[in-house]
């Protein structure tokens, strides 16, 4: 393969003042001062003495007595066959405007707020008990990489200018056809907005549903992602509203905060609990919401995933117009894929437009027409059907491996029948997150179950994800985590 030429580039040094003269002395200046500053980094190239006079419209002849120069000094080396260079032997020294006993400024509370959030969002291991890692039969396999090959080249998905903020059409119109079948979700193509997943839209919704003085039910224990987004966008006006085995207390969250904006809830499949909503407390919440002009905000987690009966259908099928409907296919497919949907009433369509456009214009366009031809082609429902036997029987194994495994008395399982993870309650003195700790340097990846829930009402336990990973290697991950749960009750 023909090798390029490339000629290094200099942006740190910037314009020389030829109004105030020798012009090799500030070349000379602006040379070190890039290097003291680190726009040009120990073992890079600089671009030779004709290219670089030629730039700066200055003669060779002064340029090759500051490389001179600067060698002498030990600033710079001439390498054969490579050209000249910032010297690599200044790799480690202190940069110039490096912090020397001086503060810095105080971040201010959104700032902490992120830093938080980044620590708790930290990606696990793919190794079990991580929560949706495809692997063996879990992964779409071979027929989204050829879609993928013959669209990207050829079809819609090439490269081309800006698309619709909304999503592309061909997508939205599959989304639309495969909740209506799937969900019982009611909506067109034009209701539709393509998100990067379930945390863009939450983040959407929160945009668009909330005022500067509005509150918000949330579940309590909750994903992490929305109680951190309402941390840093609504602070202070969070009302975490208690779940039983019915879902979502209504009665205590009109005791709380009757005149909320929104309600975020998980009603198929409570994260991280696990139960769905009952009927009764559906229509309660839909009450509340008609009665006090508030929307409802459904996070439909995990809804594809339920191993005895049918898939509970959506709450969004009761009233349209008051719910906005949030999936993801990152779960189902891929992580990485980062594309999921919003469904939203009709009269917020616009703002939604809106508030995706600001965030990054459009989704990328590529895989939203490979996914809408995997689903288009049936690929996504024989996917699914395939993906529900496999973490059928992951749960199936796992309950056995780890009812053997546990120490007894210290860690039990919550009761649960759909979904790609289980709970695992520990002994009340048990520190979850310092067994979370503990299992991913010991080569298990849980999440800690306490931080999902509002401060001082927090009870421990971990969140095990079903992978498909040999029985051998779950069997091992069990033994190591029942290690540590009992070193952390010794």
């Amino acid at each position: 393969m023909p090798r390029t030429a490339k000629t290094p580039q200099i942006p740190a040094i910037g314009p020389l003042d030829r109004s105030a003269g020798a012009l090799g002395r500030q070349l000379a200046q602006k040379l070190r001062d890039a290097v003291k500053g680190g726009g040009l980094q120990p073992g890079e190239s600089l671009p030779s003495t004709r290219a670089l006079a030629e730039s700066l419209g200055i003669a060779r002849g002064t340029v090759v007595q500051v490389y001179e120069q600067l060698m002498a000094e030990g600033f710079l080396v001439s390498c054969p066959g490579v050209g000249t260079q910032v010297a690599p032997s200044l790799a480690g020294v202190p940069r110039k405007g490096a912090a020397r006993g001086m503060p810095l400024p105080p971040l201010p509370p959104a700032a902490e707020a992120f830093a938080r959030v980044a620590s708790q969002f930290t990606p696990l291991p793919p190794v079990p008990f991580a929560v949706s890692v495809p692997v063996g039969m879990a992964a779409p396999g071979l027929a989204w990489r050829r879609l993928g090959n013959r669209i990207r080249a050829h079809g819609a998905g090439a490269p081309g200018g800006y698309g619709d903020p909304q999503g592309a059409l061909p997508l939205r119109e599959a989304i639309a056809d495969y909740v209506r079948r799937s969900r019982s979700v009611h909506c067109g193509a034009e209701q539709v907005i393509v998100a990067t997943g379930t945390q863009q839209g939450l983040f959407l919704a929160c945009m668009v549903l909330l005022g500067q003085d509005d509150c918000a039910w949330v579940e309590n224990p909750a994903y992490l992602g929305i109680t951190a987004l309402l941390d840093a966008l609504a602070p202070g006006r969070m009302v975490r509203v208690p779940v039983d085995e019915e879902g979502i207390d209504v009665a205590a969250g009109l005791r709380l905060c009757p005149g909320a904006r929104a309600a975020f809830v998980t009603p198929s499949h409570q994260y991280p609990l696990g139960m769905p909503m009952g009927m009764a407390r559906r229509n309660a919440l839909l009450d509340w919401a008609r009665a006090r002009s508030a929307w409802i905000v459904e996070d439909d987690y995990d809804s594809e995933l339920r191993y005895t009966g049918h898939p509970f259908p959506s709450l969004q099928g009761l009233d349209p117009g008051r719910v906005v409907y949030l999936g993801t296919f990152s779960k189902i497919l891929f992580p990485s894929l980062r594309l999921g949907y919003a469904v939203v009433p009709p009269a917020l369509v616009q703002a939604f437009r809106g508030a995706r456009a600001l965030m990054d214009r459009h989704p990328p366009s590529a895989d939203q027409h490979v996914l809408a031809a995997f689903i288009a082609e049936g690929h996504l429902d024989r996917h699914i059907r395939r993906i529900r036997g496999v973490y059928a029987q992951s749960r199936a194994q796992l309950l056995q491996i780890l009812q053997e495994a546990l120490p007894g008395g210290l860690a039990w399982l919550q009761p649960s029948d759909q979904g790609m993870h289980c709970v695992l309650w520990l002994a009340p003195r048990i520190d979850d997150r310092a067994v979370a700790l503990q299992a991913v340097r010991a080569g298990v990846a849980v999440r800690p179950l306490s931080p999902m829930y509002a401060p001082g009402s927090g009870r421990p336990g971990l969140v095990l994800g079903l992978g498909a990973f040999p029985a051998e290697q779950v069997a091992e991950a069990a033994r190591r985590l029942a290690a540590v749960i009992a070193a952390a009750a010794a």
